[in-house]
């Protein structure tokens, strides 16, 4: 009995959003909040439609085409034929991935006294 092939890595990296989107199908269109996003898709919270489906993401004036990889009750998968190189939903992860990698602010830090407990303790000022 042959093992099953091991999974493929992504070619492009997820980033977390929270982008607000209309998801026009073949009958409908339905409102809901991309979350997850790459270059070659993307998973939609809030909506969704049948395996397979073809559809269309509306964004800020912006139509990207895709197909519906997997759907659950309240959110689905999507794969985009041809992958975001522009326009705004590009943009929009251009800027999420920018904010993520920025480190953690420092706050503080470099304005607290040397010291040690509530009141310190400090040689120089017989504060012990």
């Amino acid at each position: 009995m042959p093992f099953p092939p091991p999974p493929r890595a992504r070619r492009h990296a997820r980033t977390a959003v929270a982008i607000d989107v209309t998801v026009n199908g073949v009958l409908n269109h339905v409102e809901g909040c991309i979350r997850d996003l790459s270059e070659g898709g993307a998973r939609i919270d809030g909506a969704s439609l049948p395996e397979r489906t073809r559809c269309e993401i509306h964004y800020a004036g912006q139509t990207v085409y895709a197909i519906v990889m997997w759907s659950e009750f309240d959110r689905m998968g999507v794969r985009f034929p041809y992958e975001l190189t522009s326009g705004p939903l590009y943009n929009a992860l251009e800027r999420a991935r920018g904010q993520a990698a920025l480190p953690p602010g420092q706050v503080f830090l470099n304005n607290r006294q040397a010291s040690f407990g509530r009141r310190g303790l400090m040689k120089g000022d017989r504060t012990y």
